[in-house]
């Protein structure tokens, strides 16, 4: 593993108000007046009508059937109508759409990334072929290759491509799970993408202290099993591993749920295996709780279900990931000298997190929209632990400060007011930034964060010293981490789609920014500001 970064996965951001140049049409802030606020099933029908009109603009065209997957209403009755489609049958990987319209249903504008109609469903290179060129020596193939539409490489265009998903390990001992995608016409590989993605009562925690949990009792013992949150439970992967296994890989690593005779759990060290428990546990409260109280979202999902946790997973594992597979998150004990267990509040909270973005925009992890993932669940954790307001483990703008042993010879995995102090990330965007692994790429991101919320140039934030530069050498004044933090959130839940990439998530950002504060705003100007400091133009 690198150990920059903990990921995870799938269910994982302009100037001007009038174009949103590759991701769709901006909103006038003359619209956002309605009559009353129609259904989601109405705002839906409107939505798939107003497509037979609009065909030249979300790129419709022959073949192409939509199916709407959410719609969001906001106060005032607009709606924001989520769609996926397919040409001839097949899925188009990057070719969902967001369709924006009045309370009256009148035309706002579309999201999305296609760079033309689809065209093409018969395939000339074998789905044999494609397979081979998918498998490696240390992966195997696991069911068949299936035709669809990709267009989620850099420049949208939809090619015929045959996806086959390969199962393996990571060099870290994560298990792996990659969907490869293969152009049917040249057999070249187009993407590959990695969907498990790493990181990295009361109880006595390892890293917070001693914190309230809320348990369930079950005869009479405690079962660390919160009903309070969709029944979100952590168990002890008793250091055993997932297996993979000629072509089948399934999760042998038991999870067996923590029981407690007198519902205090832990001791804050670790020699009780129910310690990192408490952790995991806690940071996933806070985060539950963080969507729920800030953006009025319950669960990862937005359904009220819950999740769980797989804690003391392999052995000397350093790293933690989240896998939509299982709907759960994984945390090794660390190496024990340069990383402790990955169970603190941050990671928690990213891991989470990874599941909030496949469950909206699900931006592909790979290239641009891979660093906004990667992104999304750095500026969420620190969010989230602001938000917590733990004494000890007070809100920062660093990333996995509380796992770092001195071994590592850095103070946190990454840094958002320059993340190249962490000797990999970039401050900011440059073209070789879609090249860059996704916990390298998200520096972009996480810098334009900071800038947004805390501004530049040198400050201390409860008690950790920051100096954040920017590339243009402009000066910027923040507008406070709440209000970045809800014009990220409403930019990936109603303007990202899968293949955002960093000019279309200035883009989102700025319609966003523009709906909740107004077009000329403080907060609109400065997002445009913050973007341009960290060079994305």
């Amino acid at each position: 593993m690198t150990r920059r970064a903990f990921t995870s996965r799938r269910t994982v951001l302009l100037a001007s108000a009038t174009l949103l140049a590759t991701t769709g049409t901006a909103l006038p802030a003359s619209a956002r007046q309605a009559p009353s606020p129609p259904t989601p099933q109405k705002a839906a029908e409107r939505a798939l009508h107003a497509l037979t009109q609009r065909g030249p603009e979300v790129r419709a065209g022959d073949g192409q059937a939509f199916k709407v997957v959410r719609v969001s209403l906001d106060r005032d009755g607009t709606a924001h109508t989520r769609m996926t489609r397919t040409y001839d049958g097949l899925p188009v990987l990057g070719g969902d759409v967001v369709v924006h319209q009045s309370a009256s249903g009148t035309w706002r504008g579309s999201s999305g990334t296609l760079a033309k109609a689809p065209a093409d469903s018969t395939p000339e290179v074998s789905a044999k072929t494609a397979k081979k060129r998918a498998v490696t020596k240390h992966r195997k193939a696991e069911g068949s290759p299936a035709l669809v539409v990709e267009a989620r490489t850099a420049d949208h265009q939809p090619r015929l491509a045959w996806r086959i998903q390969t199962v393996g390990t990571q060099a870290d001992g994560t298990p792996s799970r990659v969907f490869t995608s293969v152009d049917a016409a040249t057999g070249k590989v187009l993407l590959r993408e990695e969907t498990i993605h790493t990181e990295a009562g009361d109880g006595k925690s390892l890293y917070t202290g001693t914190v309230p949990l809320n348990t369930t009792k079950s005869g009479s013992t405690y079962q660390l099993k919160d009903p309070s949150r969709g029944n979100t439970y952590t168990g002890d992967a008793q250091n055993d591993t997932d297996l993979c296994f000629l072509i089948w890989c399934f999760h042998r690593a038991p999870a067996t749920l923590f029981t407690d005779a007198d519902n205090h759990w832990g001791s804050g060290t670790t020699s009780d295996r129910a310690t990192v428990a408490v952790d995991a546990q806690f940071g996933t409260d806070m985060t539950w709780d963080f969507y729920k109280n800030v953006f009025g979202r319950t669960g990862i999902a937005g359904d009220g279900k819950g999740s769980y946790n797989r804690v003391h997973y392999g052995s000397g594992y350093a790293n933690a990931f989240w896998d939509d597979s299982c709907f759960c998150m994984t945390y090794g004990d660390g190496d024990g000298s340069q990383l402790g267990p990955l169970t603190s509040l941050d990671v928690a909270a990213h891991e989470m997190s990874h599941g909030v973005t496949s469950s909206t925009a699900n931006l592909t992890y790979s290239g641009e929209s891979g660093g906004l993932n990667e992104a999304t669940s750095d500026i969420m954790a620190a969010a989230v632990e602001f938000y917590a307001n733990n004494p000890n483990d007070v809100g920062d703008y660093l990333v996995g400060e509380e796992v770092v042993l001195p071994g590592f010879g850095k103070a946190a995995l990454r840094f958002m007011d320059k993340p190249s102090r962490d000797g990999n990330s970039p401050d900011a965007w440059s073209s070789n930034t879609k090249n860059l692994d996704v916990h390298y790429s998200s520096g972009v991101a996480n810098h334009f964060y900071y800038l947004l919320s805390e501004g530049s140039g040198a400050k201390t934030i409860n008690g950790v010293s920051y100096n954040s530069p920017t590339s243009n050498g402009s000066t910027i004044t923040g507008i406070g981490r709440d209000a970045a933090t809800k014009i990220w959130y409403r930019a990936l839940t109603t303007y990202m789609t899968s293949s955002t990439d960093y000019k279309g998530a200035r883009t989102a950002t700025l319609n966003a920014a523009g709906d909740l504060y107004g077009a000329g705003s403080v907060q609109y100007t400065t997002v445009a500001a913050a973007w341009s400091a960290v060079n994305v133009n």
